[in-house]
């Protein structure tokens, strides 16, 4: 869903991670400009991975999160590498490059 979204909105998508091990992998491979990490990516959440991607590459991290309360998201998001988030529900591709300013 991310990636139409995102491409409807003129971003290129270079890459896709069903969990936070191919993440890394990807993001590393794929050196994109930006990261999307979900917050639940299996046997990692999104905030480990940001830690670990931050070691590696500046580009900026972007946590998306669905059914969470932003309250409860914010915190984690400041004691993170992650840049910010989007709940996914308003993801776009707008959203996303306010992160790249």
């Amino acid at each position: 869903m991310a990636r139409a979204v995102l491409a409807e909105g003129g971003l290129l998508v270079v890459g896709e991670a069903a969990d936070a091990t191919s993440a890394l992998a990807a993001a590393r491979e794929l050196r994109p400009d930006c990261v999307l990490l979900d917050v639940q990516l299996g046997e990692a959440d999104g905030f480990e991975v940001a830690e670990a991607l931050a070691k590696e590459s500046p580009a900026p991290i972007v946590v998306l999160t669905s059914g969470r309360d932003p309250c409860d998201i914010e915190p984690l998001v400041q004691d993170s590498a992650a840049r910010g988030f989007v709940p996914k529900e308003t993801l776009s591709a707008s959203t996303v490059e306010e992160f790249l300013r």
